[in-house]
């Protein structure tokens, strides 16, 4: 069992940054695919960003490539989403979730686990 807790969200104004991390307990998360996922009122959760068990593989949704990057410490149990250049758009609730997939999914019923979420408010 893995129990995941997202942190670092907040309110920020339109072009700013915001890093949010995701820390995991109860089994290591190093043969695990993890990604971050977001869900806005009213809106399906969409897939924002992905990176394969080692590292060496990242993906990214159309609407972050550029702005957000993902990162893992898998020695901490970590991932990290980095996000720069923010857009009112990106107001969601923010979502860590991992599978023990070899490459991310984009599909939300592909992950075991989930955390509970952060907020993120984009101001315009």
């Amino acid at each position: 069992q893995v129990q995941l807790v997202e942190s670092g969200g907040g309110l920020v104004q339109a072009g700013g940054s915001l890093r949010l991390s995701c820390a995991a307990s109860g089994r290591t998360l190093s043969r695990n695919t993890m990604a971050w996922f977001r869900q806005a009122p009213g809106k399906e959760r969409e897939f924002v960003a992905g990176i394969s068990w080692s590292g060496g593989s990242v993906y990214f949704a159309d609407s972050v490539k550029g702005r957000f990057t993902i990162s893992r410490d898998n020695a901490k149990n970590t991932v990290n989403l980095q996000m720069n250049s923010l857009k009112p758009e990106d107001t969601a609730v923010y979502y860590c979730a991992a599978d023990p997939r070899s490459v991310p999914s984009i599909l939300p019923f592909h992950y075991s686990y989930w955390g509970q979420g952060t907020q993120v408010t984009v101001s315009s």
